[in-house]
Parts: structure tokens; sequence; C-alpha cells
């Protein structure tokens, strides 16, 4: 690796400490160096607070060594007031001569109007530095703002011989195919994530809670689609420890596209990423439209020999691993 893409590695690796806390903001990470050695580190605080180079450039004791300093970050610097000054600004304003940005900001606010106001002020400016794996870590915000919708994760769990939940069950909760390493690596998933959502079937089969139990973290927002009003309120995802949206004939019309007019519905209410969770059904309609951009697959060792079958896709597998006897492929959407 480069000089520069060894440095803009370790801010996407500090920027992953700002997943799931910065939405709808990205998770911007970055570094400042001076005389080959880092000096400064920041990625973006809760929404509201600092963004990525102020935390870095708060981090610096001396800030004379600044003039002389490179700065590094994932995401091109913003150039409008928000929540926050601009930092392309703070930049400016510490004379820090040299700026290597992972890649662009395609936001219409920002796309390109950092860059030139840094390079405007004499700013030396890198552009497109680990491009592919910047804006891979940016996917949540990149999607939001070029489609319109939430970066759309679905995740499921099947049986070694292909089914998803039995067809008949004694209790009303879930059936678990996998682990408890798998299940605590998704309740880590939930706290990242902005939103989760299942479909009526899934909430009166399993009664389930869809928050992280077993991960520090936040808690996602719960959507239910819930066609017929047929979910009453003591139901797990209607209690206090996460927000709750029911998709009813109040939000949308079910005689026309469900899930694009849920996805419009989430946009507006600034939810930049979505794990789907629900049953066959509720998965399988998300596919058949085409309206997903990953998928996390655990198989797990128990066999059903019948039941509910798994979804049916096809995607790019883009990685693989074992957790004990579980087994966890990650696919997107080719």
């Amino acid at each position: 690796m480069s000089t520069h893409q060894i440095y803009i590695k370790r801010c996407l690796d500090i920027a992953k400490n700002g997943l799931g806390t910065t939405r709808p903001n990205p998770a911007v990470g970055c570094v400042i160096v001076y005389k080959n050695q880092i000096i400064g580190e920041g990625f973006t605080g809760k929404y509201g607070g600092n963004h990525a180079e102020v935390n870095a450039i708060n981090s610096v004791t001396n800030k004379q060594i600044l003039k002389e300093a490179t700065i590094y970050v994932t995401l091109e610097p913003c150039s409008h007031f928000g929540k926050t000054p601009p930092c392309s600004d703070l930049i400016i304003k510490h004379n820090i001569p040299r700026v290597v940005i992972g890649c662009i900001d395609d936001n219409e606010k920002v796309a390109g109007k950092g860059i030139k106001k840094l390079k405007d002020a004499g700013c030396e400016v890198i552009v497109g530095v680990l491009e592919e794996a910047c804006k891979s870590h940016h996917k949540r915000f990149f999607t939001f703002h070029n489609k319109k919708r939430p970066y759309i994760i679905l995740k499921w769990a099947e049986t070694a011989d292909g089914y998803i939940a039995p067809f008949s069950k004694d209790e009303q909760k879930p059936v678990w195919i996998t682990n408890k390493y798998s299940r605590q690596w998704v309740h880590k998933w939930r706290t990242e994530e902005q939103a989760i959502l299942i479909g009526t079937n899934t909430v009166i089969e399993d009664n389930p809670s869809l928050t992280a139990r077993d991960w520090e973290g936040n808690q996602p927002m719960r959507i239910v689609i819930d066609k017929e009003n047929r979910l009453q309120k003591h139901y797990n995802v209607f209690n206090k420890e996460s927000k709750t949206i029911s998709i009813t004939k109040d939000q949308v019309n079910f005689s026309e596209d469900i899930l694009e007019q849920t996805c419009n519905l989430l946009y507006t209410e600034n939810i930049n990423s979505l794990i789907v969770e629900g049953g066959t059904q509720t998965l399988q309609s998300f596919i058949n439209k085409n309206l997903w951009d990953e998928a996390r697959i655990f198989t797990g060792k128990p066999l059903f020999k019948s039941g509910t079958k798994a979804p049916k896709f096809s995607g790019y597998l883009i990685s693989e691993e074992f957790i004990l006897e579980d087994n966890l492929k990650i696919y997107i959407n080719d």
C-alpha cells in the first residue's frame, strides 16, 4: 500500500466507531499526519455533534504544526452549514496545506463544493485514495441520497436443508436455527442500522422484540407492515424499548406498490438504512422487486425436513465465514 492508502485505511478503521450513531450523517473517519506520524484522529460524533475533521483537529495538542500537516478523510469535507459549521472552513482556518480524500460526497449540498473551496484557498487536494473502499463504507449515505430510499439489508437464517421455520411449533417465539454467537452478531448489526422491518405474520408467530439485547448500542426503529390492522399493542414490538411505525392502510395504498410506498415513507422519516428480517413472504417480496442492496444469510446445522422454505435469490458473494458450526454468507445485489 502507498503512504496515502495506509492513512486512508486507518480513517476507514476508526470511521466504523460511528456506525449507528451518526445517522442520517455519514460515519466519517479522519487522520492528521505530521512528518510521517499521526498527530490527530477523529470520527463523526452522534448526530448534531462534531464531524470527524473537527474531532481530529481538536485532538491535536500543538495546533501550530497543522500548517505543515496532511489531513486524511474518507469523504469530502462538507462546505455548507448544517447542525455544525463547514469542515472545509475549519481546515482552511488552520492552514492545513494538504487534504487527501477517499471519495467525493455526491450529496447535492456538497458534490465537489468542499474540494473547490479548499483548492481556492490554496490547499493541495488529492481525491480517490481507496475510493471503492470508501464508497462501500459510506454505502448507506450514498444510497439514501442517490436512490431516495434506505440502504436495504436482507437477513435470515436457514437450516441445512433450506427452511427458515417449521410448519408448527409449541410456543409463540422463534425456533432458533443458529447459535448464540451468531445471534449476538445479529444484535450488533441492529445497533449499526437505523431501522428493522418485519411483516404481520412474523409478529404473530414469533412475537419478537427486534431490539439489540446482546450488544450495547442504539436500538433500531421498528417497522411493521400490518395491512389488516391485526396487531394489538400487547406484542413486544410495541414496547417502550424503541420507536415503532406500523405500515397500515392509513399510511399506504395496499392496492398499489406497497414496498415502494414504504421506502418513500422511510425516506421522508430520514431513515438511511433498513434490515429486513421478516418471513419468507416479506423477504421474497423485496427480492422480487429487486429492492435490496445486501443479503446476510446464516445456515445452521439443524434439519427441519419440512416447513417454510427460505427465500430464493441470486447475488454476488462478497464474504463467507464460520461462527462455530454456523455458516454466514454475505451477498451484494449485482
